[in-house]
């Protein structure tokens, strides 16, 4: 069946990928060009400066890989690890939960420590483990800062304490896929040794561009690995660092310019200025689902996700309804309940090149998809307590005082 768009626009509220900016989307409307030629090389280079401050680091390297957060993933892992090498993660949803088998089929020794979904990781055991590891056998600790499908942000200053606190050599391996450019990310601060990120998710591009960032510690680690990478060979880029050029294959040239036009448009705003809106945003969307009676999947307030609030249903709702519902009568976008909590909750993204306006609007839709399906929603009750919050906080746009 071909669909058809609806009139206006579409509502995209899953967290990721996210909506474009216009300046984004006219710096991507481009032809190709030689990726040889001075001026691509140029770009680069600056693109490379610059993506080290959304990581909040001086001494990271980056590299931008055309994949998805998934290549992202194994880049981190097969140039830092060996197989057979232990590592501790963390299962607490299910992208944790999908980042894990990576780990396990790239035949590493994977200690998982599992938390029930809306819990966020399990420090009390990890700090357990790192305790009675006196022989260093855990070679990394692999964490996902936001775990989108329940909306928990873990503590990554937290979990660094534990390793200075043991002295544990064990590198930190991080995926920010929903949370850098959107949440307090410090790399540098926290000694996170692999940090990576997706271009679909804060940073507002099209998805097919993996960046990742590596401390001076995993690159002597990428020295000594033994596990077999081509395509997310780090080396191969710093080779072509060196001579200037930069690419050991074809990137591509439209996402280059859309990351220069993004970063740009962060820039603009302050870095500092995006993490605060998201929290803005965040707190909206939570005071929300409270009005309308329902319950965060995130089970602690030290956990709520600032860029996706995930909402439980009543048990006579299939969330699913809820998100197909939203699609076919308001053209409104919403993410499905994954795995574990399939059927049980919907998610509201709130990441990316998003202003208060476009929220209230998805708040809205939501609860006519609410009333529509049996649920006693209020109408504007959870519109009313978001406004009443956002008119309170929200502070000029920066570039217009």
């Amino acid at each position: 069946m071909d669909y058809v768009y609806g009139p206006g626009r579409n509502h995209l509220f899953v967290p990721g990928p996210v909506n474009i900016p216009e300046p984004v989307i006219r710096a991507m409307n481009r032809n190709n060009e030689d990726y040889r030629s001075p001026a691509v090389p140029a770009l680069t280079k600056t693109l490379i400066e610059d993506v080290k401050k959304i990581f909040k680091t001086t001494s990271g390297t980056p590299f931008l890989i055309p994949t998805t957060g998934t290549g992202a993933w194994e880049s981190a892992l097969t140039n830092t690890l060996s197989p057979g090498d232990r590592i501790v993660s963390f299962l607490i949803g299910q992208f944790s939960l999908l980042w894990i088998d990576q780990q396990q089929r790239l035949k590493f020794d994977v200690d998982v420590i599992e938390s029930e979904w809306g819990r966020g990781a399990n420090l009390d055991m990890l700090a357990m483990k790192l305790a009675t590891d006196t022989a260093h056998t855990i070679k990394a600790i692999c964490i996902v800062h936001n775990e989108t499908a329940t909306g928990v942000t873990n503590n990554l200053a937290t979990v660094r304490n534990l390793l200075d606190e043991y002295n544990h050599p064990a590198l930190l391996l991080v995926d920010g896929v929903s949370s850098i450019c959107a949440l307090d990310f410090r790399m540098d601060e926290w000694g996170v040794d692999v940090a990576l990120t997706g271009s679909q998710k804060a940073l507002s591009l099209p998805t097919g561009m993996g960046i990742i960032c590596a401390s001076p510690k995993a690159l002597e680690a990428s020295k000594t690995a033994k596990s077999v990478r081509v395509f997310f060979d780090w080396n191969d880029y710093l080779k072509f660092y060196k001579m200037g050029t930069y690419w050991p294959y074809t990137p591509s040239i439209q996402l280059l310019y859309g990351l220069r036009a993004a970063l740009d448009l962060i820039f603009e705003e302050g870095l500092d200025n995006v993490i605060a809106r998201h929290n803005r945003l965040g707190k909206a969307t939570r005071l929300a689902v409270e009005a309308w009676g329902l319950k965060n999947c995130t089970q602690k307030e030290e956990w709520f996700s600032d860029t996706v609030t995930a909402v439980v249903v009543p048990p006579y709702i299939d969330s699913a309804e809820v998100v197909r519902r939203a699609w076919k009568r308001y053209n409104l976008s919403l993410g499905l309940g994954l795995n574990k909590v399939a059927g049980k909750v919907f998610r509201i993204g709130h990441l990316g090149n998003l202003n208060e306006l476009q929220l209230l609007g998805c708040l809205s839709g939501v609860e006519m998809v609410l009333k529509d399906i049996g649920y006693p929603v209020k109408l504007g009750s959870g519109v009313g307590a978001a406004a009443a919050y956002l008119q309170n906080t929200t502070p000029m746009i920066p570039s217009r005082i």
